[in-house]
């Protein structure tokens, strides 16, 4: 039999891996019998870890959440995922760098020889992207997150991008179904129930108030899929999720060059330096924009709303050439 600081540890490591561990499993993956598990249970509980007990015929035993974090035992891998995603912290807009790298060192100086060494050897610098956007405080994104959680309608200060032009904004009132990101910034996706539409709220321009309103059923989210929801938003398509403007021109490069610089848009090769490129934008000015980023010859296939944008930057840029009219 094991040494009782080992068996704890290994009893400790095996409830971590699962939710629910029958007593006799236990016993038996421990070489011990059902008391000394059942022993070493209660040593664990007066050390502060939350195991509960749960009956039936294969009555055992479960790690519950607690008041306090108890200490926690990491397997090889996912030490140094932890410190990776440490590491990382820094570019999440959630204001938690301080916090991260205290973590982080805390974990690192109880890491073996060998993990340490690991982690020193990985070191990643997190580039926050060129425009730096607001940061949210822990205590909104966790307000946010634990109401809709919940189904909890929420209540908020909204400040908007422009002041309104009198007073104060009302207080919103909504249904919260989703926290995410986008673009380095955090969004709260849910339902508005005054204006009794979907909407997306910049976290850092709300301001929660407390209490939370009643518990809600919820909606069901257009699309289904809360990524292609926000994407279309984003997009401004409203709930197809894609491009509001759509064209397709012929370029006289490589496909594989015209590939390269293209995010989402559909290259097709027509030759060895030619190729068909479908690509959507926010507005046709836009698309034809982006488009003539290509240092190539240019024939426009469709639709009409993207030749007139071409024909109009051409005006555009030729008055930038030549000076404004006298």
């Amino acid at each position: 039999m094991p040494k009782t600081s080992a068996r704890l540890l290994a009893l400790l490591s095996l409830l971590q891996a699962r939710r629910d561990w029958p007593a006799a499993l236990l016993a038996e993956r421990l070489e011990v019998s059902p008391r000394t598990v059942r022993r070493d249970v209660d040593h664990l509980r007066e050390l502060g870890y939350p195991i509960v007990a749960f009956k039936g015929p294969d009555g055992g035993y479960r790690l519950d959440a607690g008041a306090e974090l108890p200490p926690l035992l990491f397997d090889d891998e996912q030490a140094v995922a932890l410190a990776v995603a440490l590491q990382m912290a820094t570019t999440t807009g959630a204001g938690i760098e301080e916090a991260a790298a205290r973590a982080l060192a805390t974990v690192r100086q109880v890491m073996p020889a060998r993990l340490r060494h690991r982690i020193d050897t990985l070191q990643v610098t997190a580039v926050a992207p060129p425009v730096v956007h607001p940061q949210v405080g822990t205590g909104v994104l966790t307000a946010l997150s634990t109401a809709v959680h919940a189904r909890e309608v929420l209540r908020f200060a909204y400040t908007p991008a422009l002041p309104p032009e009198a007073g104060d904004a009302p207080p919103r009132r909504v249904e919260p179904h989703h926290l995410v990101t986008w673009g380095g910034r955090w969004y709260l996706v849910a339902w508005d129930l005054d204006r009794d539409d979907w909407r997306t709220f910049r976290a850092d321009r709300i301001a929660p108030r407390t209490p939370n309103g009643p518990r809600f059923t919820p909606r069901e989210l257009p699309g289904g899929d809360v990524a292609a929801f926000v994407t279309a938003r984003f997009r401004g398509s409203g709930g197809s999720g894609d491009w509001p403007c759509r064209g397709e021109v012929i370029l006289d490069l490589p496909a594989a060059v015209v590939s390269s610089h293209t995010r989402d848009g559909v290259v097709e090769e027509l030759g060895p330096d030619r190729c068909r490129l479908v690509l959507g934008s926010w507005s046709w000015l836009g698309l034809a924009a982006a488009i003539g980023r290509f240092d190539a010859d240019i024939e426009v296939v469709g639709p009409a709303e993207l030749k007139r944008a071409f024909a109009h930057l051409a005006r555009r840029y030729t008055q930038a050439a030549t000076g404004p009219p006298a």
